[in-house]
């Protein structure tokens, strides 16, 4: 049984080491820059309550977040591994690799920018940040959401 063990490794060690040798990651990596970084909401935090008034501020962990280049891209020219913030207001994440809507409930930071002063309705509200890639595409795993009331 040792041996039948020892071979499972070696065959999936060689497997994982072919597969590193390959020019081009398969298509469900292909944000496989992004792996270990994230997204999250330096303020407010989850369960606050805040003024109808608020500053937004977004921070990251292992990314490099930039503004979008002008102009309409091409999936050749999406830079690999920047991101830029979007923030939902009252939505879910997206899944990973559908184009975020420049429209409500979206608000887009193209502009690499990661701080808003905005004013939400009196109530409880769900935030939502996101980062995508160039072209607006989600990037799998890197969401936040988190509710806040705001106060009347």
């Amino acid at each position: 049984m040792g041996n039948r063990v020892m071979s499972g490794v070696v065959i999936t060690m060689l497997a994982m080491a072919g597969t590193a040798c390959t020019s081009e990651p398969p298509a469900e990596e292909s944000h496989a820059t992004h792996a270990g970084g994230r997204v999250f909401f330096v303020s407010p935090k989850d369960g606050d309550t805040i003024k109808p008034m608020s500053t937004f501020e977004f921070g990251h962990d292992g990314l490099t977040i930039g503004a979008v280049p002008p102009g309409e891209l091409t999936p050749e020219q999406v830079r690999a591994g920047i991101t830029h913030y979007h923030l939902g207001v009252d939505t879910d994440c997206l899944p990973a690799g559908t184009i975020i809507p420049k429209a409500d409930p979206w608000i887009h930071f193209g502009d690499g920018k990661n701080v808003i002063e905005m004013s939400l309705p009196p109530g409880p509200h769900k935030l939502v940040l996101q980062s995508g890639d160039d072209m607006h595409r989600t990037i799998d795993g890197l969401c936040e959401t988190i509710n806040v009331t705001v106060a009347p």
